[in-house]
């Protein structure tokens, strides 16, 4: 199941008053909280408070456990108690990468090179992330080595899962149509389109998608980065 699916899983068990009243006072409570203070918080019986909160614990928004007693060890099994996942819950139509977005340019600032300007050192950043995010890709998949036709579209395939939402236009090129980097990509599009461009051509040169570039295609509210596969070789150009 993808992460932006997970998201939505989550946003969905919430949409239930009661058990979202429940998890708020979760999120606020200093300690973990068992299922008769969860019930108590909300009004309902102790086994009705239970099936929500095992659903939150499904979705991913809470983890669950046992207590600890503080004093003597007691007869019987320890109360199951209920903790906030570590995890956030981020919804978004389109698809955004600001997190992404962000490490970028924490690490460029982090190893910024004396005399790099911050832009160079984020690009940089950027092209790093990129090769990191295609190797990791390219084991997962056990691609590699493919010829450029294929390549772009396993790389396409990849970039989905990202939120650019490629679109094959024709055989040999993918339009990326949702830039995942708005609206902040609208209030800085030189420096944001080019850690954008550094970030996929690192990609695909960590992906292994050989005869594929990405190129440079500004468009009014889609992405600014192309992908164009390098015609085959002919047999003339074999032969000269």
């Amino acid at each position: 199941m993808s992460e932006e699916a997970r998201a939505l899983r989550a946003v969905a068990a919430l949409s239930d008053e009661l058990r979202r009243r429940m998890y708020e006072f979760i999120r606020r409570s200093p300690a973990p909280v068992t299922r008769d203070e969860a019930a108590e918080s909300v009004g309902i019986s102790r086994k009705l408070a239970a099936f929500h909160l095992d659903k939150l614990v499904a979705v991913g928004l809470l983890d669950a456990g046992y207590a600890r007693p503080g004093g003597p060890r007691r007869v019987g099994r320890a109360p199951k108690v209920y903790r906030p996942a570590g995890e956030d819950v981020r919804v978004s139509i389109p698809h955004r990468e600001h997190a992404l977005l962000a490490g970028i340019l924490l690490d460029g600032v982090r190893h910024q090179a004396p005399g790099e300007s911050g832009r160079d050192a984020a690009v940089r950043a950027a092209a790093e992330r990129g090769r990191a995010l295609g190797a990791d890709e390219r084991t997962r998949s056990g691609s590699g080595g493919l010829v450029p036709e294929k390549a772009l579209a396993h790389a396409g395939e990849a970039l989905e899962r990202h939120g650019f939402a490629p679109d094959r236009v024709s055989t040999a090129r993918i339009r990326l149509t949702n830039c995942p980097f708005q609206p902040l990509a609208g209030h800085d599009p030189d420096l944001v389109c080019g850690i954008n461009h550094a970030l996929l051509a690192g990609f695909l040169d960590g992906l292994g998608a050989t005869g594929v570039t990405a190129a440079l295609a500004p468009r009014p509210g889609m992405c600014c980065v192309e992908l164009e596969a390098s015609a085959p070789a002919t047999e003339d150009d074999t032969d000269a």
